[in-house]
């Protein structure tokens, strides 16, 4: 039997879209995309690449914790990047974030993001 949860937190950027920030099927946590925006306005935050990448951490944060976890737990993490040549700063900015042993993870270059966001991250958590 399959126990599905439907993860929800104000503490991270409400669903912009048909989708749901997490969804939990046993000890599993599917985690939707996050951009950096504030949480409390739904603004992209001011800065550059980097203040972009640790607000979008810290999104990706809240929702591990609303479902019971936290980034540690993360065993897949993608992480969507509008300009590659910011590469280094991901890797700088995730090791603030995260600590050996370090999730899989994918780094895609990509055209665009919503909201002109210049990052976004989607993991997949297990509890």
């Amino acid at each position: 039997m399959t126990n599905k949860a439907i993860i929800s937190t104000e503490n991270a950027p409400a669903a912009i879209g048909t989708y749901s920030q997490a969804v939990k099927v046993n000890n599993t946590v599917y985690l939707s995309g996050q951009i950096p925006l504030d949480p409390a306005t739904m603004e992209l935050v001011e800065g550059d690449f980097a203040a972009q990448a640790h607000q979008m951490f810290k999104n990706l944060s809240a929702v591990c914790e609303a479902s019971g976890g936290s980034l540690a737990n993360i065993v897949k993490l993608g992480i969507f990047m509008e300009d590659l040549s910011n590469f280094p700063v991901v890797n700088e900015v995730m090791a603030e974030y995260f600590s050996v042993p370090y999730p899989a993870r994918a780094a895609v270059g990509v055209k665009q993001l919503p909201k002109g966001a210049m990052v976004e991250a989607d993991g997949i958590m297990v509890i």
